[in-house]
């Protein structure tokens, strides 16, 4: 990258002379950890460290309990890049680059439950519990036609509601359905997936040199190994590089 190029995306993308990176504590796969001093530890950190790399500037992490939370930031100036799950609702404000690693969602049912695949789920009478403002939570806003859904604000709360009410399904990360199945025995995850959660880098609609670059990178880490190698590193399962 030329000098004049690669200036012009640090004024965007760090206008600051530091890259705020935008991240989502709520997600176990991305932010594994964290540090003495309180900053996030993982895949999407790791990642975010590395453009600040690239850019020559130092990197700081402004933290979100929710991802609904960071998209709801996009255009206040309060982040310069983003990472997380690229929904159609968030591209209104926020310039995606390509997925660099993508999640599974797919639904939890109940003992004795009659439904066995992922087209049985949407229809008349049966309920399904998710998390408002995450990225499947979004997708099924958009796509269940019959059933009924019913959205919760934390993490915890879909599937408290899902046992209690003795709702029809429940639906999720496949990493996160994997654990909490163990509290419920005899429920079941049905294989496949309604969607899979596109984990992308995003950042504000003007910044068109920076989101170019940003999207560049995202191509090399996939082509480079990178991205599995984090993956690697922070040994995380039910998370995979995106094709």
């Amino acid at each position: 990258m030329s000098q004049e190029k690669l200036s012009q995306v640090t004024s965007e993308l760090a206008p600051t002379g530091v890259l705020r990176a935008g991240i989502n504590m709520g997600n176990f796969l991305l932010v594994t950890g964290k540090t003495a001093s309180g900053d996030p530890q993982g895949v999407a950190p790791d990642m975010a460290a590395e453009i600040a790399r690239r850019l020559g500037v130092p990197v700081a992490y402004v933290k979100y309990e929710r991802p609904s939370q960071l998209a709801d930031a996009a255009g206040t100036n309060a982040w310069d890049i983003g990472l997380i799950g690229a929904e159609p609702q968030r591209a209104a404000k926020i310039a995606f680059t390509p997925a660099y690693c993508e999640i599974e969602a797919t639904y939890l049912v109940p003992p004795g439950s009659p439904l066995t695949k992922i087209s049985d789920v949407d229809r008349p009478g049966i309920r399904i519990a998710s998390r408002r403002g995450a990225a499947y939570g979004l997708w099924l806003e958009r796509n269940i036609k019959q059933a009924t859904l019913i959205l919760s604000e934390s993490a915890e709360a879909p599937f408290e509601q899902f046992v209690t009410e003795k709702l029809e399904a429940y639906g999720a990360l496949r990493p996160q359905l994997l654990t909490e199945a163990n509290k419920l025995p005899g429920s079941r995850i049905l294989s496949g997936n309604f969607m899979t959660v596109q984990q992308a880098i995003g950042t504000g609609k003007t910044n068109t040199a920076g989101a170019a670059f940003l999207s560049e990178f995202v191509a090399e880490a996939k082509k480079s190994g990178l991205v599995a190698r984090l993956i690697e590193k922070h040994h995380v399962k039910g998370l995979s590089v995106a094709p």
